[in-house]
């Protein structure tokens, strides 16, 4: 398929305007530390071509979030940027760990945080595939979810038949802009590259943590990867 910028060297900002996996709330995570961090970081993302992001704090065993304290903490966030004259568009939903909290979850119906048409992000281990990987996605998508797995290029036990596999049976795929530089390693570089290659990609997201992370994503934008994603159906461009 031709692209636009197959016949540039590098675009120059990020197209599709929204950044749908980060860690923007101040103090809740492992991501930004303070208002100001986050300032700083969204400030950088903007300048990249971002305009609206959807802030994805864990879930997990370590970070025993709930929606009330996301809702709090964005809402603390919101009302620190205006007063810096930064006009982020933000809001939150969360990056659920697939574990037993998470199905009893789906089983017993509570409200799980979600984004656009009900997307709901979620990540595994890294090393081997979840026993109810396949229960998960099912469950997930009769509750009127659409399961969307952060970063399948970090995980060891992926390969591109699983990856089709959970594809068929509905589940999503978002990449980290970050695995196309080789941030978290060449084999995951290469991962990510061939889940493009195979069209088995529906969003990109920066996962940024920090400011480092940020300013790590200009690099991206010369990335062979990336530029060939840019010839996918995106569903960023689409909330």
């Amino acid at each position: 398929m031709f692209s636009f910028f197959s016949k540039r060297s590098k675009p120059t900002s990020f197209p599709f305007g929204t950044d749908i996996h980060s860690h923007l709330l101040p103090g809740i995570d492992d991501g930004v530390r303070t208002n100001e961090d986050a300032a700083a970081v969204i400030t950088k993302l903007m300048s990249l071509g971002f305009s609206r992001f959807v802030t994805t704090p864990h879930i997990n065993d370590v970070y025993k979030n709930t929606p009330e304290l996301i809702r709090k903490s964005l809402a603390s966030l919101k009302a620190f940027l205006s007063t810096t004259g930064l006009n982020a568009d933000i809001e939150a939903a969360a990056e659920y760990y697939l574990d037993e909290t998470v199905m009893a979850a789906l089983e017993e119906h509570k409200p799980l945080l979600t984004f656009g048409k009900d997307h709901l992000l979620f990540e595994t281990n890294y090393l081997s595939e979840p026993f109810f990987m396949k229960d998960f996605i099912f469950k997930a998508i009769s509750s009127g979810y659409r399961p969307l797995l952060a970063h399948p290029e970090r995980y060891q036990y992926m390969t591109i038949a699983k990856a089709e596999e959970y594809r068929s049976r509905g589940a999503l795929f978002q990449v980290n802009l970050l695995s196309f530089v080789g941030y978290y390693s060449r084999p995951v570089q290469k991962m990510a590259e061939k889940l493009v290659e195979t069209g088995c990609v529906d969003f990109l997201g920066s996962d940024c943590h920090n400011i480092m992370h940020a300013e790590a994503l200009k690099d991206v934008l010369a990335s062979r990867g990336f530029k060939k994603a840019l010839d996918l159906d995106l569903l960023n461009k689409r909330l």
